[in-house]
C-alpha cells in the first residue's frame, strides 16, 4: 500500500483526535489533580478543531490509502454528530467525575480513543478496517464500563460487555472472512461488483451476510443480540452509558448502513427481510419489558433497543425504495435521538442520595416541587422520547414511519406506531413521578440535584436541539439527504 502526504491531510481529523488522547495519557501522571482541567479544554479544542475540518469535507468522495478510507459528506455527517455527542460527554463527565470521586485524567484519553474508532468506522470502505476502528472504540469502552473499580456492579458490567463483546467480535470477524472468500475482497466496491446478479442462493454468501448482521446487531443493540445492554448501561457510569448510548450506537449504524448499502446493495432484497424480523422483535420486547422497569437507567436502555427497532424501520425501507428517503430517515432519526437521550442522561446523572447516585424512577418523585427546571427539561425528554410533538423525537419517528410507508409498508407503520404508544407509558410514568407525587422530606435522605456550569450547557443544548429541530427540522433533513446521496 502507498499513500501520499494528501491521504494524510484528508484524515487529518482522526490524527488530531488520537494525539489528543496520547497526549492526554502522557501528561495525566505528572500532571497535579488540581491541574486535570487542563485536559478537559484540550479534548474540548481537538473537537472544536476537528469539526471545523469535518465541515469542509462534505462533498464528493474521494479515496485514501489505495480505497481502505473513502471522505464523503456521509461519513463528515457522522463525524460532525460524533464530535457533538463526544464534546457532550466531555462536559457532562467533569462534574459528574468530581461527584462520584472518580479523578482518572486518563478517561478523557479513552474517550477520545473511543471517539477515533468511531471516525475510522464511518470512513471505512474496507470490512478489516471497519472491524479495526469498531475494536479501537470497543476496547476503550471496556475500560470505560469499569471506570467505578470500587463497585462491584460496575466491574461485573465490564465484565459482560468484554466476554460478549469478543464474542461477537469473533463473529463479526469470521462473517469478514466467509465473504472474502465469497467475493476476493473485503474492499466494498469490490464486494459490490463481485455480487452484482447473485442472491443469498450461494450457502457462502448467505452465511457471510448472516454472520454480518449478527456482528453489527450486537453493538446496534438489536433483539436477539442486545443481552449485554441493561446490565451495562446500570452499570456503567451516567455519563458513560449516555455516550454508549448515543455514540457508539451512531458510529455501529454509520458503518452498518455503508456495508450493507455499499457492499451488499446487491441484495437488498434478501437482508431488507432479515432485518425486518430483527425489527419487529426489537420493537416489541424493547418496549414491553421497559413497561416493567424500575431504574431509570434501565429503562433506558430498553428505550434504546426499542428506538434501534425505529430506525431498523429505515433500513427495512431502503431495502424496497429506490431513492435515499429510507437511508436519509436513519440519520435523521439517530441525530434527533442525540438531543433526547443524552439529555435524559443528563438529568439522571445530576441525581444524588444520601451522597451517591440516585437512578431509581422513584427517586424523581416531586422533583417538580424541589427542582421545577430540571423537572421541566427531564418532562420535554421523555416527551420526545415518545415521539410526542411538537418535538424531535417526533419529527423522528416521522420521517422512518413515512419511508416505510413510500416502500409499501404501511402495516409495518402501523405496528411501529402501536409500540410507539405503547412506550408513552413508560417515558410518561416518569413525568407522572415528578409532577403528581408529594416530594419526600428532605431530612429523610431525599434525593437532590447537583448542577454545575458544564452540566447547565449540556442540558442547554440537548433541550435547543429537541424544541428547535421538533419545529424546524429541515436544515438537518437537508443535510441528511446530501450525505446519502455520496452512498454508492
Amino acid at each position: 500500500m502507498t499513500f501520499s502526504v494528501g491521504d494524510l491531510f484528508l484524515i487529518l481529523p482522526e490524527l488530531l483526535v488520537i494525539t489528543a488522547a496520547c497526549i492526554v495519557f502522557v501528561l495525566d501522571p505528572v500532571l497535579r489533580p488540581s491541574d486535570k482541567d487542563g485536559l478537559v479544554w484540550l479534548s474540548l479544542g481537538t473537537l472544536a478543531i476537528c469539526m471545523g475540518l469535518t465541515a469542509s469535507q462534505m462533498r464528493a468522495p474521494v479515496e485514501v490509502f489505495n480505497g481502505l478510507v473513502v471522505i464523503d459528506a456521509y461519513g463528515a455527517f457522522w463525524k460532525l454528530l460524533l464530535y457533538f455527542v463526544t464534546g457532550l460527554t466531555i462536559l457532562l463527565s467533569h462534574s459528574y467525575l468530581k461527584e462520584e470521586r472518580l479523578y482518572f485524567g486518563e478517561y478523557y484519553g479513552f474517550v477520545l480513543l473511543a471517539l477515533s474508532g468511531m471516525m475510522v468506522m464511518v470512513s471505512a470502505a474496507d470490512l478489516l478496517t471497519i472491524y479495526l476502528g469498531t475494536e479501537l472504540m470497543s476496547l476503550s469502552l471496556y475500560v470505560m464500563v469499569g471506570l467505578k473499580r470500587s463497585e462491584p456492579r460496575s466491574l461485573e458490567a465490564s465484565a459482560k460487555y468484554f466476554v460478549l463483546g469478543a464474542f461477537s467480535s469473533g463473529i463479526l470477524l469470521y462473517g469478514i472472512s466467509l465473504l472474502y472468500g465469497a467475493t476476493g475482497s473485503t474492499r466494498l466496491p469490490a464486494i459490490a461488483a463481485a455480487i452484482a446478479g447473485q442472491s443469498l442462493d450461494d450457502p457462502l454468501l448467505m452465511f457471510a451476510t448472516i454472520l454480518l448482521a449478527v456482528g453489527f446487531g450486537f453493538n446496534l443493540a438489536v433483539v436477539p443480540f442486545h443481552m449485554w445492554t441493561p446490565d451495562v448501561y446500570q452499570g456503567a457510569p451516567t455519563s458513560v452509558t449516555a455516550f454508549m448510548a448515543v455514540a457508539s450506537k451512531a458510529a455501529s449504524f454509520g458503518a452498518f448502513l455503508r456495508v450493507f448499502i455499499e457492499g451488499l446493495g446487491g441484495l437488498k432484497a434478501n437482508w431488507s427481510a432479515i432485518f425486518l424480523l430483527l425489527c419487529l422483535a426489537t420493537l416489541v420486547l424493547g418496549n414491553v419489558v421497559a413497561l416493567v422497569q424500575t431504574n431509570i437507567k434501565r429503562m433506558l436502555a430498553y428505550s434504546s433497543i426499542a428506538h434501534a427497532g425505529y430506525a431498523l424501520i429505515g433500513v427495512v425501507a431502503a431495502g424496497r425504495l429506490e431513492n435515499s428517503l429510507g437511508i436519509a430517515s436513519v440519520l435523521l432519526y439517530l441525530a434527533l435521538y442525540t438531543f433526547m437521550t443524552f439529555g435524559a442522561f443528563a438529568i439522571a446523572a445530576m441525581l444524588r442520595k444520601d451522597g451517591i447516585e440516585g437512578d431509581e424512577i422513584q427517586d424523581f418523585t416531586g422533583l417538580s416541587k424541589r427542582q421545577p427546571v430540571a423537572a421541566l427539561l427531564m418532562l420535554i425528554f421523555m416527551v420526545s422520547l415518545a415521539g410526542i410533538p411538537p418535538t424531535a423525537g417526533f419529527i423522528g419517528k416521522f420521517y422512518v414511519f413515512m419511508s416505510a410507508v413510500e416502500a409499501g409498508m404501511t402495516w409495518l407503520a402501523v405496528i411501529a406506531l402501536i409500540f410507539a404508544a405503547v412506550s408513552a407509558y413508560y417515558y410518561l410514568r416518569v413525568v407522572m413521578v415528578m409532577y403528581m407525587r408529594e416530594p419526600s422530606d428532605v431530612a429523610d435522605g431525599a434525593p437532590q440535584l447537583v448542577m454545575s456550569p458544564t452540566l447547565s450547557i449540556v442540558l442547554a443544548c440537548a433541550v435547543a436541539g429537541v424544541v428547535i429541530f421538533g419545529i424546524y427540522p429541515n436544515p438537518l433533513v437537508q443535510l441528511a439527504m446530501q450525505a446519502v446521496l455520496t452512498l454508492k
